[in-house]
């Protein structure tokens, strides 16, 4: 299983926008479809957005569609979330996983998130 690690978290003001990293460590990195996932104060942590092994395929949640980008670089090892627009709502520790099918239960283990938080 890879090894993951979340950062580029930020405080920001609406409207503002963050890039988010996950790093994986090991060669397989390009093996596994990746997610983005968040948890708010006092909510379930929550599936944001999806992409496929080679970067062709990508999801979105209602909530961030049209303004969250993911992308991946299998050469280093890495997956972006740029998040634009961004509004309090957004507000949550953001946290990536690999091969969990965007389901919370699915995820074996977690890393420790970055925070974002955004103000109105």
């Amino acid at each position: 299983q890879v090894r993951l690690v979340e950062s580029g978290g930020g405080l920001v003001q609406a409207g503002d926008s963050l890039r988010l990293s996950c790093t994986g460590s090991g060669r397989t990195f390009g093996n596994y479809a990746m997610d983005w996932f968040r948890q708010a104060p006092g909510k379930d942590r929550e599936w944001v957005a999806g992409i496929s092994r080679s970067g062709g395929g990508k999801e979105y949640a209602d909530s961030v569609k049209g303004r969250f980008t993911i992308s991946r670089d299998n050469t280093r090892n890495i997956m972006y979330l740029q998040m634009n627009n961004l509004k309090p709502e957004d507000t949550a520790v953001y946290y990536c996983a690999a091969d969990s099918l965007g389901i919370v239960k699915l995820v074996k283990s977690w890393g420790q998130g970055t925070q974002v938080t955004v103000s109105s």
